[in-house]
Order: C-alpha cells, then sequence, then structure tokens
C-alpha cells in the first residue's frame, strides 16, 4: 500500500509485517556544474511538492490519466535528488527499483518489475541513504537535471530513440518477514551503542535533508524527463542480504509524472516553487557540501549510462546552451557523513576512499 503524506511517498506492506515500511521522497538542490570536475554531494533544498494525479484528471492528457501515480513541478534543467527514509540501521530493510523515463538508472537497462541479481539493477534501504543521478562508474553519478521531452536530452531518449514516457518510475519489495527478524534480534544485542550513534549521526544528515539555507517558496501539460548532468561522488551499494531475502510477491509502485514548473499553479492552483539558487552563489556563500562513507561494496557503472551525453554535451551539439553553466565552483567545505565518518574517521575524506 502506498499513500502520500507531507510530499512524501509512504509504503506500508502490513500483510508481510507489522514494521514493513519505508519512505520516498524527492529533494530540491543545487544543479552542479556540468564540466570535466567531480562534484561532492548538494545540498537538500526541501522537498518537491506533490499531488495526486488523479485530483486533477479532468486537466490531464489521457495517458497521463491512466498512469496514475504522483505529479511534482521541476524547472527547465531543475535538478534533484532522491531521498530514502529509514537510513543506515533503523527502518525496515527494502528493494527498491528506480527508472527514469523507464530507462533503470542503476543498471541503464530499460524497465522491468522484477529484481535481477545479474543485473544489479536496485538500491537497498537502508543502507542506501539517497541517490542523486545516473549510476555512470564505480563511485560516480551523473546527475538527475530536469529536461523537456523530445529535446533529445533525456537518457530514455539517448538510449531508446524515443520521448514517451519521461518522469520517473519506482518499485519495492520488503524483506521477508524472517529474516528481518533475524536482523532485528541482532540489532537489539547492540541498541545501547547503536543509539548513541544513529542519534549522533541524524544531526549532520539532517544538513543535507534539510538544509535551511534558502527560502523554497515560491490545460496543455508539458513532460519532463531526467537528462545526465554534471559528474558526482557517490556510491550505490550493492545489495548485503541477497536476492532471496526479498519478498517478491508483495510490491508497491508508482509513476511520477515531472511536470513542467510554468504549469504547475495553472493545473494545480498551488503556487509554483522559486528556482533553487544557483552553484556559484551558494559556493560564494561558504555554505557546506557532503561526503558519505559506509561500509559495503560499491558497484561499478552501466555502459548504457556511462555512454550518456550530459546536458551541456548535447546542448553544444545543438549549438546552444539551456543551462547557463557558468564556471565551475570550489564545492568547499565538505562534511563528510555515515557510519565511518562517525565512529572515529576524520572528519575529512580519506585519499582514495569512495563515498
Amino acid at each position: 500500500m502506498m499513500t502520500l503524506e507531507r510530499d512524501s511517498l509512504i509504503i506500508r506492506f502490513p500483510e508481510v509485517h507489522p514494521k514493513a515500511e519505508t519512505r520516498i521522497s524527492f529533494q530540491r538542490t543545487l544543479r552542479i556544474p556540468d564540466d570535466t570536475k567531480e562534484y561532492p554531494l548538494p545540498p537538500g533544498l526541501g522537498r518537491f511538492p506533490l499531488v495526486h494525479t488523479d485530483d486533477f484528471a479532468a486537466r490531464l492528457p489521457k495517458a497521463w490519466r491512466e498512469r496514475g501515480g504522483v505529479m511534482l513541478p521541476m524547472h527547465r534543467a531543475e535538478a534533484m535528488w532522491i531521498s530514502f527514509e529509514g537510513r543506515h540501521t533503523a527502518g525496515y530493510p527494502c528493494a527498491i527499483k528506480i527508472a527514469a523515463g523507464k530507462i533503470n538508472a542503476v543498471s541503464g537497462k530499460r524497465w522491468r518489475g522484477s529484481l535481477s541479481k545479474a543485473e544489479r539493477d536496485y538500491v537497498v534501504v537502508p543502507g542506501q541513504p539517497w541517490l542523486d543521478g545516473y549510476c555512470v562508474a564505480k563511485g560516480q553519478i551523473r546527475q538527475f537535471v530536469a529536461m523537456p521531452l523530445g529535446a533529445g536530452y533525456t537518457a530514455e531518449e539517448q538510449i531508446t530513440g524515443k520521448p514517451e514516457h519521461g518522469g520517473l518510475q519506482l518499485i519495492v519489495y520488503p524483506m521477508k518477514a524472517e529474516r528481518f527478524e533475524a536482523i532485528e534480534k541482532a540489532r537489539r544485542e547492540a541498541e545501547a551503542r547503536e543509539r548513541r550513534r544513529v542519534a549522533c549521526e541524524s544531526s549532520a544528515i539532517m544538513m543535507r535533508c534539510a538544509a535551511p539555507m534558502f527560502a523554497i517558496g515560491g490545460a496543455g501539460a508539458s513532460s519532463m524527463g531526467l537528462a545526465a548532468g554534471g559528474r558526482m561522488r557517490q556510491d550505490i551499494y550493492a545489495d548485503p542480504h541477497g536476492l532471496d531475502a526479498w519478498e517478491t510477491s508483495a510490491s508497491s509502485r508508482c509513476f511520477v509524472t515531472m511536470l513542467d514548473a510554468a504549469q504547475w499553479q495553472e493545473l494545480t492552483g498551488k503556487a509554483t516553487p522559486t528556482k533553487a539558487p544557483t552553484a556559484a552563489t551558494y559556493a560564494k556563500a561558504g555554505l557546506p557540501w557532503f561526503d558519505y562513507e559506509a561500509a559495503g561494496e560499491a558497484i561499478g557503472g552501466a555502459p548504457e549510462l556511462s555512454a550518456l551525453k550530459s546536458v551541456a554535451e548535447v546542448a553544444d551539439e545543438k549549438g546552444h546552451d539551456p543551462l547557463d553553466n557558468g564556471e565551475p565552483v570550489e564545492a568547499s567545505p565538505v562534511i563528510t557523513l555515515g557510519p565511518s565518518a562517525l565512529a572515529g574517521a576524520s572528519s575529512a575524506k580519506p585519499t582514495g576512499s569512495s563515498t
């Protein structure tokens, strides 16, 4: 069962276990420069507003009505990252597949609802706290950047040659109840230690997820898709539990339609969110960036995704620049998040390690 609560998707599986629940939200953020540099994690600038597609069905294209789900507004060339609640040791484990325009953001393959160990086409929470873009190399993603469908920028169009779906597609599988109970038993044995560590870590993570540095106040319908932006340091962690840990007979899926922000108010009657600040403005203010370190195997990049052209590269081929990309920025200071950083590691990122 999936519900929409306070701009987050809440996914529950009471038929599997009373605690089987996870949460997904979509965070506004800075668009990092689309250049040759690799950047640390930018901050979260608040959740994108979400509404049920069914609530505005009379004003939507037929295809949007039929697929249902939820909608959110995105400005052209705006960036986002996906936040998974129940991070680290807290929360009920779930396996989550994420696709953009029905192209898997981890494996680069076309959308399939089932989990695949061979393709490593899903993330596991707790453990994977967020996903900022397409997995193009081990320890590196290209940032999710919204672009209009039909202009040739999105991963969907580059891989399939068609501007057909756009948006985001999600499917969630809970862990089997018996596996969860075994994990819970082991966790209780170290409960006091874990509570101290998680309490300390949460305060640092909220700096990324809440980041109250900037205010985000703010018919025909144009669909948006996700293109590949700048390069960012981020590990996508392999499944530590194994494919047989997941209750594949129970799942919940959702289509997230991305609406052109210019049409948001006309369609929903809600204020259109303002544009996020530029990376240059943020960097000049001396506000923090982030790295994330945790134990676990990081998977390599998908060949299909590593071959993607970025928005800047496609724009250069077309002879125009829709990004107003600006100059590279100095991303400093950088705050290290994650269990290893809070277990005695240095606050600076160790040389040669991955995020």
